[in-house]
């Protein structure tokens, strides 16, 4: 769990400095520090998703594996509402803690929330460097993820505001739920798993960054499942002995 902890205080610190420089900039600095965040996420989902199929054996198939379980996953999220249900939870949150004033201090706020979540949540680092801290107490892994997570908390925070702290919650949750069932997870996830794992990741990072770009609102959150069916779906094919899997 130590790296978890560091992640989190990285991500308060972060914002804590970015809702401090945000204040001072003008609406339109922000839009466009907003807007590099965008495509700077875009480009490293690219590279996280090269990364993870790079490696592997019968990539195309591999690839069919990822684009089923982000479909499925996205209808399994469709209809159970977890977008609406992680919005809501932002916004009692926004309503516990913030206590805006107007409608669009609120949507900034859940926003804020929600797409830290997600982007600090979703990564390659964020399985492997759980599973080692936990495994072995070698946090080094979550270190460099934290330093990426901290320069990213301050520049999510200076245009989103401190809603992009309250991501804390669920880097605990998460990432230390992963830390603390690490010897489970290890002797679970195999090699091709954990590569699609990441690439389904990746695409959901993509997402958030077309989000972020207002290229299109897309309800991320309700692709979570699919995190979840990549990984059995390779565990199916190999048990069935499909090559690659």
């Amino acid at each position: 769990m130590t790296g978890t902890l560091i992640n989190s205080a990285t991500v308060f610190i972060g914002t804590l400095v970015g809702v401090l420089l945000g204040n001072r900039l003008p609406e339109r600095v922000r839009e466009t520090v907003l807007s590099g965040l965008g495509l700077s996420t875009i480009g490293y989902a690219i590279l996280s998703l090269v990364d993870a199929m790079s490696r592997q054996e019968n990539v195309p198939a591999k690839f069919i594996v990822v684009l089923l379980s982000t479909l499925i996953g996205g209808v399994i999220g469709e209809l159970a509402g977890l977008d609406p249900l992680l919005t809501r939870f932002g916004a009692w949150l926004e309503r516990k803690f913030a206590r805006s004033t107007d409608a669009e201090g609120t949507a900034r706020f859940v926003r804020g929330y929600i797409v830290a979540s997600l982007v600090f949540c979703v990564g390659p680092m964020t399985i492997l460097g759980s599973i080692q801290d936990g495994l072995t107490g070698d946090f080094s892994l979550l270190a460099i993820k934290s330093t990426l997570d901290g320069f990213a908390a301050l520049a999510f925070a200076a245009s989103l505001g401190a809603g992009v702290g309250f991501s804390i919650i669920t880097i605990l949750i998460f990432q230390g739920g992963i830390s603390l069932l690490a010897g489970a997870a290890q002797n679970i996830f195999t090699s091709p798993m954990l590569a699609v794992l990441s690439a389904v990741g990746a695409l959901l990072i993509i997402g958030i960054g077309f989000t972020l770009l207002d290229i299109k609102k897309i309800r991320m959150a309700n692709f979570l499942p699919a995190l979840l069916i990549g990984p059995l779906m390779v565990a199916i094919l190999h048990a069935i002995g499909v090559a690659g899997f």
